[in-house]
């Protein structure tokens, strides 16, 4: 296989399998309460970070117990929901601007890079280095089609935070996270 043909197939493979996952849809959410700047870059960060992890364990990865991985996903999203449910809701300019960029970055990343852990995406970036070993290749189309799907997630997310009013908002997203993490815990994705 070229070198364009494994990174078509890997890029396409993650793509695909990135959209609807709970990665994606926390990014989104977390662009409506943030600016896209930082939580696109947190979100990329964390799952750059998570690809070098996957291509680094290559197929011992896929080893982990994916119950004690998928309860603690679960029991993350189960806090942030929450957490934003109980959330005093201030006017959501001055709630992104008082956030700060920093401040945004390391709640975007630590949320995903705790989301993505033990993950489908990761778990099949891993999954393709331990059959390919061109670690360069498949880390660089993982992580460009993360990007892509987060850059939609963030842009989605943008637009719907101000179209939409933020204390619904707000409740939706913590619905949401709440199920997701239910949903975690008792297997159900």
């Amino acid at each position: 296989m070229s070198a364009i043909e494994l990174f078509a197939t890997v890029f396409g493979v993650i793509f695909v399998a990135e959209l609807p996952d709970k990665t994606a849809l926390a990014a989104l959410v977390l662009a409506t309460r943030h600016r896209a700047a930082p939580v696109f870059l947190g979100a990329a960060s964390a799952l750059t970070v998570q690809s070098i992890v996957a291509v680094a364990a290559g197929s011992l990865f896929a080893r982990l117990p994916p119950q004690y991985v998928r309860i603690g996903s679960g029991a993350l999203f189960v806090i942030c929901a929450i957490v934003m449910w109980f959330r005093k809701h201030d006017d959501a300019k001055q709630a992104k601007e008082a956030s700060g960029f920093w401040r945004a970055f390391a709640s975007v990343f630590v949320v995903i890079f705790l989301a993505e852990w033990g993950d489908l995406t990761q778990i099949g970036t891993a999954a393709l280095e331990a059959k390919y070993h061109r670690w360069p290749i498949v880390m660089a189309a993982s992580v460009s089609a993360l990007w892509c799907v987060a850059a939609l997630a963030v842009f989605v997310g943008n637009r719907a935070g101000r179209l939409l009013d933020p204390k619904l908002t707000q409740k939706v997203a913590a619905a949401i996270f709440l199920l997701v993490g239910i949903a975690l815990i008792v297997g159900l994705v």
